[in-house]
């Protein structure tokens, strides 16, 4: 009995963060990726300013319209802010919902030039206990699936999807929902036809394998790319037919007891991104509900206007706002180019 009680609030934890015109932030940037990013606008990556920048997104009046959830990373989930006050207290306050990355990262595969597997499940069972003690309600563990010549193999897909079961299994255990994550990159000049069999073939076997181990779908969420040309691809699909190519294969591959797919961002800009989505859901009904699961296409104007100045705060704030609140209209299928010029306008 007590299983179908445990997956009862799985399942509603995860509806919820798929609830109508909600998507989740992706503030989960490993030490590697905040350092580029900061840089890129002049600042260093002090602990002081991560909490900061993270405390100004977090503290968003009105964001908790549209975003219903945020993946922390785990300095962050640990943090307080200026005030003294946990960084989590300022999402519950909200209702919005903490979540966790868990992996510990992609690692070359062995035996498997050019591809990668996700490490971190050595030990993942007491971090999960630990994360859920700190407020954590679902997880992330998200594995690479490059293109290139010959790969990817089914050996790489193979092993990311069975870490991936593992982990989801892991995490249901201990009352998180899981956050699936088999990214088909998008760097390479290889067709959308290339990443539609590549992107068909992971999730088949990410599913064979939940199933395998007993995940509870109902209990889980999909974080996977969209499909699209390589960034080097001398033909780029346009967003009408990444909506028409996507849905095909997300119709062939994944099951409808999964509530939810909360698309990745991966290398669009956030205006592409969120035009992805929006022609997507114009294309509804669905079997799931399609959101977003945004890094940099809900952070990058954010994180420009603010430029690590307390004084830019409330820009920061503004512009994060505003791409939440695209994203949110995408997720109705109602958001229109021209809301891209309101932020600048207002």
């Amino acid at each position: 009995m007590g299983g179908s009680h445990v997956s009862t609030d799985l399942s509603a934890t995860a509806r919820a963060l798929v609830a109508p015109g909600k998507g989740i932030l992706a503030a989960d940037e490993s030490g590697g990726t905040i350092e580029k990013r900061f840089k890129s606008i002049g600042v260093s990556s002090t602990e002081e300013h991560r909490r900061d920048y993270r405390e100004m997104l977090f503290t968003t009046e009105g964001a908790a319209e549209f975003i219903s959830g945020v993946i922390l990373f785990d300095e962050t989930i640990r943090q307080r802010g200026a005030a003294g006050t946990p960084l989590i207290d300022a999402l519950t306050s909200q209702s919005i919902i903490p979540g966790i990355k868990v992996d510990t990262g992609a690692k070359p595969l062995a035996g498997a030039p050019g591809e990668t597997v996700t490490e971190g499940l050595d030990g993942l069972r007491d971090r999960l206990g630990e994360y859920r003690e700190l407020g954590a309600r679902f997880a992330k563990w998200r594995a690479v699936i490059t293109i290139g010549d010959g790969i990817p193999s089914s050996y790489c897909i193979a092993a990311n999807a069975h870490a991936l079961g593992r982990y989801a299994a892991l995490c249901q255990e201990v009352g998180l929902v899981p956050i699936v994550e088999p990214e088909v990159m998008m760097d390479g000049d290889h067709t959308i036809e290339r990443c539609f069999d590549a992107t068909a073939a992971t999730l088949e076997a990410v599913y064979a394998e939940l199933f395998a181990q007993r995940v509870d779908l109902e209990g889980t969420l999909l974080k996977p790319n969209m499909v699209l040309s390589g960034s080097d691809c001398p033909r780029q699909a346009g967003v009408e037919e990444v909506a028409d190519v996507t849905l095909r294969c997300f119709r062939a591959t994944v099951p409808v007891a999964v509530p939810g797919i909360v698309f990745l961002s991966g290398g669009q800009s956030d205006a592409v991104a969120t035009a992805h989505l929006d022609a997507m859901n114009r294309r509804g009904p669905h079997p799931w509900e399609l959101s977003f699961s945004y890094g940099r296409a809900l952070q990058a104007p954010a994180l420009r206007a603010w430029g690590g100045d307390p004084a830019n705060v409330a820009a920061g704030k503004a512009a994060f706002l505003h791409r939440a609140r695209c994203n949110g209209a995408a997720r109705f299928g109602r958001y229109d180019p021209a809301m891209e010029k309101e932020l600048v306008a207002g």
